[in-house]
């Protein structure tokens, strides 16, 4: 299983770099270091799912409103004819299709807390339909490839901490980060495609795919033409759309004489446990990125690159000094967070490698967060190719960033 040999060598590592680090270099805190990293992690994956609680409480009981209301229906009404193709396993009334597309609009509008909770129901959902419970099934896999592939269209919380870090334009990222998370969505899904057997060929994907394009395009061209609006569509465009979702499925539980409260409150008591579930899959991933960081580790391997990159006679050290937070970004958002707003503050928020920083922490999803999560809430023990697709998703984002970057960026 590639997810278990890959959290096993994200323990072996640190521990053979800080051995290499006490016998030649006398480093005597590197342990003591690193157990404390340990610990601290532990308590981060068990405040992170505390603030989760309240999270999942909240949105699972909207979706349940949502449910009885029939507008998770409607919804998944809309996107049927796509989703019956990608997704072919899943009967196309289903409430998995509703709270699928959910999620994808949040990840879309970059609201994060709310994509979240709702893409955990959608997996319980898929886990219904799954008829081998501990092993993750197609559906599922294209699932968490959308998801931590999925495109930005709005990245509310990139443009906040640019904004907070003084950059004299916060969107400026605004439409490099677009570009990147569009054309990893793609590549993410044809790859899922390829090894599920799915021909893209289709009408119906088609016509789906070429409508987000018009749209989208449609979108860049009145930012170019309009750039006074980006703030206003990036901070405003994303809440409202939300609001306007929570409050069109308590009108339609009331038209249907649904019990808003009752109903809220029963999905909520199922947010409740889903939190619960998902504390040992936390503490177990941020444990090994703690690793990771405190043991050196990761500088070593991106002074290897810059060396690899000299070693060709490339001087490329604006761009290797970014790629820690490409790094990073699959496996901790907020370790990736962390690593861009430091390096807003050691190069400047609107330097080239700051802005390339934003770009990658703005195209991808936390690829293991998502896989432990995700499939940790429904116990799924086998994830067959699910975390080497979302890699691959991964590597094209931070490619396709680099040269997206360096048309955007003058530098």
């Amino acid at each position: 299983m590639l997810l278990n040999r890959i959290f096993i060598g994200m323990f072996l590592i640190p521990f053979i770099v800080a051995l290499c680090k006490l016998t030649f270099w006398g480093d005597i805190n590197i342990f003591e270091n690193m157990v404390n990293s340990l610990f601290d992690a532990a308590k981060s994956g068990f405040e992170l799912s505390l603030f989760l609680t309240g999270a999942l409480c909240l949105w699972m009981g909207i979706m349940k409103v949502g449910e009885e209301g029939g507008a998770v229906k409607l919804l998944s009404k809309a996107v049927s004819p796509l989703f019956s193709k990608l997704f072919p396993e899943v009967p196309k009334d289903h409430p998995a299709v509703g709270s699928i597309m959910m999620n994808f609009s949040a990840n879309m509008l970059g609201l994060d807390n709310a994509a979240t909770p709702i893409g955990l129901k959608a997996m319980k959902e898929l886990q219904e339909l799954n008829p081998e419970k501990e092993k993750a099934s197609n559906a599922q896999i294209m699932f968490l490839v959308i998801n931590t592939a999925g495109i930005t269209i709005i990245p509310v919380s990139i443009l906040a901490f640019r904004s907070a870090a003084g950059s004299s334009s916060p969107s400026e990222v605004f439409i490099p980060i677009l570009f990147t998370t569009f054309f990893s969505l793609l590549i993410g899904i044809a790859v899922v495609a390829f090894k599920q057997k799915i021909s893209l060929l289709n009408k119906t994907i088609i016509s789906y795919l070429g409508g987000m394009t018009v749209l989208l395009v449609t979108l860049l061209l009145f930012i170019v033409y309009k750039p006074q609006y980006t703030d206003y569509v990036s901070k405003v465009g994303g809440n409202i759309f939300l609001l306007s979702i929570i409050v069109l499925f308590i009108v339609l539980a009331m038209r249907k004489k649904v019990n808003v409260y009752e109903t809220f409150i029963e999905g909520a008591k199922g947010g409740f446990q889903v939190a619960i579930d998902i504390i040992p899959y936390l503490v177990a991933i941020l444990a090994a990125i703690a690793l990771l960081r405190s043991s050196g580790s990761l500088d070593a391997f991106q002074d290897g690159i810059k060396w690899c990159l000299h070693t060709m006679g490339i001087y490329a050290d604006s761009i290797v000094d970014a790629l820690p937070v490409a790094y990073m970004r699959p496996f901790s958002g907020s370790g990736a967070r962390g690593l861009m707003l430091e390096l807003f503050d050691t190069y400047g928020v609107d330097s080239f490698t700051a802005k390339l920083a934003a770009t990658f922490q703005g195209s991808t999803e936390t690829t293991f967060y998502v896989l432990a999560v995700y499939f940790g809430s429904v116990k799924i023990k086998n994830i067959r190719y699910a975390a080497g697709v979302g890699l691959i998703a991964d590597i094209a984002a931070a490619i396709i960033a680099i040269i997206i970057a360096l048309i955007f960026y003058p530098h």
